[in-house]
């Protein structure tokens, strides 16, 4: 539970290995001078010039970046001293390659590549338990946020009737194309790719609907959670509604039935912004089992629904790496 407690207990630091430096893994460089207990031994890259560059613009020192081993090749670091492996290309084929080798080679896999989770996760997952290893979500991203809150609320006995994030999405999206696309989120291609390393194709999906169906599809497998009937709806909520409008249509609100994952929307139809909005988080629908939670939800002033009997939980924004 208290993972920085748990750090500093540690003699020796936990040695950390990269598997692609992108806008996930820079993220986390940028943090990496005011991390204790944590050492990077190796970054894998297709392209290690530009894995350099990254690591000097996230802020890391021309010292600290020599003591980095790089490579281009998995297989050339598997027998280093390294405890994590850190799985980041985005690419489901190549990460589920990468993380096979790696938890057959009896090493710990984080895998941020949420499309090898999602194609190939409970393989990964039974081949982690047979060697002892762990494979996990990657912490800080959406999908394991919300499966946090998940686990808080059925910790304390609580049917969770809803989870899922929020983003900004409207239908006209999905016709987006990685050509267009920082068009949608105001920035200029030069700004957009070249000072902050983002990959339009990832960003892309972000926008259109793709990566919100991934990402819930990770979260249903991980909570055993339903999937809506005909696909994501997208409908836009304020954070003040989801208790409202995140419950079942037979009870006045907006989803098929209790049990289900659905990603909200920061604009409506006509693309303007709502107030409010959960753009950036995620959040969980809870439901009273008795009389005495539905008055308690009511005395510690959390937001429900009209009858008392729905309340949600949200955190506004995810720190990425």
């Amino acid at each position: 539970m208290f993972l920085h407690t748990k750090l500093e207990t540690r003699t020796d630091p936990i040695r950390i290995a990269f598997i692609g430096c992108g806008k996930f893994v820079s993220m986390f460089l940028a943090q990496y001078n005011h991390l204790n207990k944590i050492q990077i031994d190796s970054i894998v890259d297709i392209n290690i010039n530009q894995a350099k560059k990254n690591c000097l613009n996230s802020g890391l020192s021309s010292e600290s970046i020599e003591q980095i081993n790089f490579s281009n090749s998995l297989d050339e670091i598997l027998e280093r001293n390294i405890e994590i492996f850190i799985e980041a290309t985005g690419n489901p084929i190549i990460g589920t390659v990468h993380a096979d080798k790696i938890i057959k080679n009896n090493k710990n896999i984080i895998l941020v590549n949420v499309e090898a989770d999602i194609t190939c996760g409970k393989y990964l997952s039974d081949l982690a338990k047979k060697n002892n290893v762990i494979c996990s979500m990657a912490y800080g991203d959406q999908p394991s946020l919300i499966l946090e809150q998940i686990e808080w609320a059925r910790l304390n006995g609580f049917e969770v009737i809803c989870a899922g994030k929020g983003t900004k999405y409207h239908p006209t999206f999905e016709y987006s194309t990685p050509d267009t696309v920082w068009g949608h989120y105001g920035l200029s291609k030069e700004r957009a790719e070249n000072e902050s390393g983002m990959n339009p194709k990832m960003f892309n999906s972000f926008l259109c609907g793709d990566k919100s169906a991934i990402e819930m599809c990770a979260v249903s497998n991980a909570a055993n959670l339903k999937c809506p009937s005909n696909g994501l709806t997208f409908p836009p909520v304020s954070v003040y509604d989801i208790a409202k409008k995140m419950i079942p249509k037979k009870d006045g609100g907006l989803i098929d039935s209790e049990g289900q994952v659905e990603v909200i929307s920061s604009i409506d139809l006509e693309k303007k912004d709502i107030e409010n909005d959960l753009r950036w988080g995620v959040y969980i629908v809870l439901k009273a089992k008795n009389e005495y939670v539905k008055n308690c939800f009511k005395d510690y002033g959390m937001v429900t629904d009209y009858s008392g009997n729905y309340s949600a939980i949200w955190r506004p924004y995810h720190y990425i790496g």
